[in-house]
């Protein structure tokens, strides 16, 4: 039977607006220009991308956060009280119990990226506190993953969704990584798996489908009209067709 496929749409705040993530160079991020809204109104902006792709979530990534330089929390409170339907997932470098329990109030879905934890027992510690609940973004370079690589040896430990980020990749519209993406999956055993990093089409969207992902993440591809709302329609149904 084919899985659902989510198309999931990301912003990334920086400065108090919405900034375009390239390559990972995050000290780099200027605010974006796109036909989708004004960078500094990220609900406008939110709705546009949602809208497109029809999807049931929405992925921040405070690189304020991310960055130990300040957070978003009051936008992103913003983008959840005017998106009440919205599964958020908050991406803000959180490391430890501490920073997760600051964002719990917003009841969104916590993404811990490997690159924000210092040490393996950073990640028991949150796997003991919130279980398979939280969201976790495995993030690789062309080094490998970057945080702790015990990580990538305890796949038990994986909570019940994961995010194959390709850092590197990031607003470059190089294609995704499916090498990693394919064996993160085939260590998952049956977990929701979604890429990131590099989506240029529906063919990739196609291709990350086939390598067993239930998702994909994207932004620059959205704003430029690479991927068009009627591609994504199409895909959908293809898929739910097969099942």
């Amino acid at each position: 039977m084919v899985q659902d496929f989510i198309l999931i749409p990301v912003i990334d705040l920086k400065g108090g607006v919405v900034v375009h993530a390239r390559a990972g160079e995050r000290a780099q991020y200027r605010p974006i220009e796109t036909p989708l809204g004004a960078a500094h109104d990220p609900v406008g902006i939110a709705r546009e991308l949602l809208a497109i792709t029809g999807s049931p979530a929405l992925y921040v990534a405070d690189l304020d956060a991310i960055l130990g330089t300040g957070n978003h929390f009051d936008m992103c409170r913003e983008l959840a009280d005017a998106l009440p339907g919205t599964d958020l997932w908050i991406d803000a470098g959180f490391g430890d119990v501490t920073d997760c329990a600051f964002w719990l109030p917003l009841g969104a879905n916590l993404v811990v990226g490997s690159e924000s934890l210092l040490a393996i027992d950073n990640w028991h510690d949150l796997h003991a506190v919130f279980g398979r609940s939280l969201v976790l973004s495995l993030d690789f370079t062309s080094d490998g993953l970057r945080g702790p690589q015990a990580l990538l040896s305890e796949p038990g430990l994986w909570p019940d969704r994961l995010v194959v980020m390709s850092l590197g990749r990031v607003g470059t519209e190089r294609g995704p990584d499916l090498e990693h993406l394919r064996a993160v999956v085939g260590s998952g055993r049956g977990r929701a798996v979604h890429a990131a990093g590099g989506v240029r089409n529906v063919g990739d969207l196609e291709a990350v489908a086939a390598a067993g992902a239930c998702g994909a993440l994207a932004a620059t591809a959205l704003h430029s009209g690479a991927i068009t709302q009627n591609e994504i329609a199409a895909l959908l149904r293809r898929r739910r067709s097969e099942t």
